[in-house]
């Protein structure tokens, strides 16, 4: 994703009118802009060269910045390329502080889209001819005869979006519907499809070939053309809290995905079929009742022959690691503990070993059920297989207790994690309560993502600083984290802290290792705050009691609680269901509260993160009562 501003040339004494406005510019910008101006560089090109990046720690995008001369005639001329560009995430807020003092902000949101926000109204292709009040706003002045054009163009990787195009949301809504469709098996093979074998009927015999009544039916089948809203607020403002707009006024756009569930038609023969599960990655709660509900699922289907693929992506190519039978009677009570019944790990093979040893396995159903990571280990898998024009099936499950994946209202093993760390974040409140100027701090997994620390604190209630990696902040100085733990102790006397183990990392030595799933390994952000506040109070004179909690490793090895139980019984059940319709390349997920199938290379584009404009994190810090601490 990138945004393409351009900006109108205008003199030197455009940055002049913030006087008027009561926001009177700097000295020192005054001599920059003089001094600019005598080069002939446009003040408003140079502004936005020293835009302000807000950085995360996903993957970088390019917020390309170009200065053009809008003439009368409406032809664009670019002016010299001496822009700064700002390398920023797709999540990030890109703040342009004009000379005049306002600021613009402009949002990427959902991996794909762009909105302009100011802190009035929205700006669009507009000419400011007149009243001055409105030209210093936006740090913009019509001179002599020429007007002043602001023009914004949202560029993503596959479509290019004019707003002053009328038949823009068209464009985008084609595109959208292109991005989301999902890949068949009949995209590579002519194939007829046959009645399906799924039965509602308590009996749960499978139907025959034209052995489908109304009465059997029950109403139970997903049509082909359903589809689910993927958003349901439409947001009047950009400056709406947690607003996700497309272009400048924030049109309303409808995101539709397709429902999962069973279809009336399928495009394998059970008896035929044989179906493999794997589990990559971490641990995550739910792991085995996913297994469990698959198993379940095939078999409901009439398949006989089902394996699971030992310790991830490794099972496919590690000599000594064979392929485990597995039928209800296996895995009936799997359920009832944490863990991997199969196994994990991290990393694999060449996808062209993985693809050959389907192969040889003669394996038609695989189910990949892992994180972002596994989710790109999937979708190579499935390219290499439609390469070879091999009728397999690739179909994933979200698994991550970071609940960082896109489009997604949660993944499983979320939810358990922000109740198991409650057993945490109650320990440390205990602990810091219960001893003079106490200060319990806790750190919860939370890579790139601030999801397990927003929620437990929300949750617990007992939280006074929660700290999250989309959130930038200061250790040190008047406005950081430290005086304001000097002033809870002069005030109340204890304090807690929650912290997500991939915040702070601007402020330690960055590493360039990295695990065996390419993953970057953070420095650990909680024993560094640990010894920043045990030095800061003593070098201050002020006793202070602390007691370090990582609870990391316990909050994803329980079992799964109910909420993530039924998640994974539905999901499990999904993920079968788009194999036996033909699906492949495709992940069973939760949207807007319905289930749907989504191409995993739409949500591997870039991790899901805490957006710090949405009411859930305001939430968050009106509950904690924390400062802004920059």
């Amino acid at each position: 994703m990138a945004l393409s501003l351009a900006g109108g040339h205008h003199p030197r004494r455009a940055a002049s009118c913030g006087r008027r406005s009561g926001q009177t510019a700097s000295l020192r910008a005054k001599r920059e802009t003089r001094r600019d101006d005598r080069a002939g560089r446009s003040p408003l090109a140079l502004s936005l060269a020293r835009a302000v990046v807000s950085d995360d720690l996903s993957s970088f995008y390019t917020i390309r910045l170009m200065q053009e001369r809008i003439q009368g005639s409406g032809a664009d001329r670019p002016e010299a390329p001496y822009l700064d560009r700002h390398s920023v995430t797709r999540s990030a807020i890109v703040e342009l502080r004009l000379i005049s003092g306002q600021t613009v902000s402009f949002m990427s949101l959902s991996g794909m889209t762009v909105a302009l926000k100011t802190s009035s109204s929205s700006v669009t292709q507009q000419q400011w001819w007149h009243p001055t009040r409105d030209q210093c706003q936006y740090g913009l002045r019509k001179f002599r005869q020429r007007p002043v054009l602001l023009r914004v163009k949202a560029i993503s990787g596959k479509l290019d979006l004019d707003f002053s195009d009328p038949s823009w949301k068209q464009k985008y809504q084609e595109d959208w519907d292109r991005r989301f469709s999902l890949p068949h098996i009949t995209d590579i093979y002519d194939l007829e499809p046959r009645t399906t074998t799924f039965s509602l009927k308590k009996n749960r015999t499978p139907l025959g070939d034209g052995d489908v009544s109304s009465t059997d039916m029950r109403n139970g089948y997903v049509n082909k053309d359903d589809r689910a809203l993927l958003k349901v607020i439409k947001y009047a403002s950009p400056n709406s809290a947690g607003a996700e707009c497309i272009d400048p006024d924030c049109s309303w756009v409808e995101h539709w995905v397709h429902r999962a569930g069973p279809r009336k038609e399928i495009y394998y023969e059970p008896e035929e079929v044989k179906a493999a599960i794997v589990t990559c990655g971490g641990l995550c709660p739910g792991l085995n009742d996913v297994i469990r509900q698959i198993v379940f699922t095939l078999e409901t289907y009439g398949v006989k022959n089902i394996v699971g693929i030992p310790f991830g992506y490794r099972g496919f190519f590690e000599k000594g690691l064979k392929e485990m039978p597995l039928s209800r009677d296996v895995v009936e009570n799997i359920n009832l503990s944490g863990g991997s019944f199969l196994g994990v790990s991290r990393g694999g093979a060449k996808t062209s070993e993985i693809v050959d040893s389907i192969q040889a396995r003669r394996i038609d159903m695989l189910f990949v059920i892992g994180g972002n990571g596994s989710h790109a280990g999937a979708n190579a898998i499935h390219e290499e297989c439609r390469k070879r024009k091999l009728k397999v099936s690739i179909v994933a499950v979200p698994k991550t207790i970071d609940n960082d994946i896109l489009f997604m209202d949660k993944t499983f093993g979320f939810d358990t994690a922000v109740e198991e760390a409650q057993r945490a974040i109650n320990s440390a409140y205990i602990e810091a309560r219960s001893a003079y100027h106490g200060i319990g701090l806790v750190k919860l997994m939370g890579r790139s993502s601030g999801f397990i620390a927003m929620h437990a604190s929300l949750s617990s209630g007992q939280i006074d600083v929660c700290l999250i990696p989309e959130v930038s902040f200061t250790l040190d100085g008047e406005h950081g984290v430290l005086q304001h733990l000097e002033h809870l102790l002069n005030t109340k006397g204890f304090c807690v802290i929650c912290v997500a183990e991939g915040a702070g990392q601007d402020l330690l030595q960055k590493s360039n290792a990295t695990d065996a799933s390419g993953n970057v390994i953070l420095s650990d952000f909680g024993v560094h705050m640990q010894q920043k506040i045990k030095k800061h109070f003593k070098d201050i004179g002020v006793p202070a009691d602390l007691k370090y909690i990582d609870p990391t490793y316990m909050v994803r090895a329980c079992r799964a609680n109910a909420s993530d139980a039924i998640l994974c019984t539905v999901l499990g059940q999904n993920a079968v269901h788009g194999a036996f319709a033909g699906f492949s390349g495709i992940t069973s997920g939760v949207c807007n509260t319905h289930y749907v199938y989504l191409p995993i290379p739409e949500v591997i584009t870039t991790p899901k993160h805490v957006n710090p404009n949405s009411r859930m994190w305001h939430r968050c810090l009106t509950s904690t009562g924390q400062p802004d601490f920059h």
